[in-house]
């Protein structure tokens, strides 16, 4: 099991000091970093230059320490109490008739595990296609500011801050998870797994561990902890890594190269 290292806040400034506690590192890249001194230079080269250059990277993205107090935890589930009684509770009562109306079925018998599971999987790449164009809409200055900031309040994510964001959030991204059941009528039984799916994977992806049983050990195309982790510890504007299940739509347009170019130092680093 493997537990990240803290990092910033989206609202912190950027410093670059002249020398990095290897601790602070270590963490997230082990093999790398365990075996160096405690505290390197930034400038020089040899056999350091791999971990230099990676530690360099996470700097300029904005990579600080910093962990989560019991306060913030206290506010981040109590807000998440508040969020679920006064957003989630009245869509979900108000979008009910609409399910209905778009076919929603209740009733026995169930559907094959055929149709179950090719709905489920339409849901998550439609999901994701949709998701990674609001999230990087998101992340465009105005909206950043005043509303996707609040979900970056936590640059050390944990399964709770998955669902904790500002009002206006909840009900964009959610559009997202919802737009699939809603063209396709499924049975309540199908759409209360997608939901539960859904959690389950954006809890994890934001857990800050990477599990030996998370699927991205086992599907290419799923992002996962180490994924979701990256997007949260560096500022806003250097981010990347948008989608919420699979990673071929940051491939695609090009937006998870700053999380590649740190990928690919570790395994220099590895060579060492």
């Amino acid at each position: 099991m493997h537990q990240h290292v803290a990092g910033p806040s989206s609202h912190e400034a950027s410093s670059f000091p002249d020398s990095l506690s290897i601790q602070s590192l270590s963490p997230l890249f082990p093999s790398t970093f365990s075996s160096l001194p405690s505290t390197i230079s930034l400038s020089g080269t040899g056999p350091l230059t791999a971990p230099i250059s990676m530690a360099s990277s996470l700097l300029e993205s904005g990579w600080l320490k910093k962990n989560n107090t019991l306060d913030a935890q206290e506010k981040c589930i109590l807000r998440l109490i508040l969020y679920h009684v006064c957003v989630n509770l009245p869509v979900m009562i108000l979008s009910y008739p609409t399910f209905r109306y778009m076919g929603l079925k209740s009733s026995l018998p169930l559907p094959p595990w055929s149709v179950v599971l090719s709905q489920i999987l339409f849901y998550f790449i439609l999901e994701d296609f949709v998701f990674y164009w609001g999230h990087r809409l998101l992340h465009t200055k105005w909206l950043y500011k005043h509303v996707h900031s609040v979900h970056h309040e936590y640059a050390t994510p944990f399964g709770f801050t998955s669902e904790y964001a500002h009002p206006a959030e909840i009900l964009f991204l959610g559009f997202a998870t919802i737009i699939g059941p809603a063209l396709t009528g499924p049975h309540l039984f199908t759409l209360w797994l997608w939901m539960v799916l859904r959690v389950l994977e954006t809890v994890e992806a934001h857990s800050g561990y990477h599990f030996p049983w998370s699927p991205s050990k086992f599907l290419p195309l799923y992002g996962g902890a180490e994924f979701h982790d990256y997007h949260h510890r560096v500022l806003y504007t250097k981010s990347g890594n948008y989608s919420s299940t699979f990673i071929y739509m940051d491939w695609l347009f090009g937006t998870d190269k700053g999380y590649r170019k740190l990928k690919s130092l570790e395994e220099e680093g590895k060579q060492l």
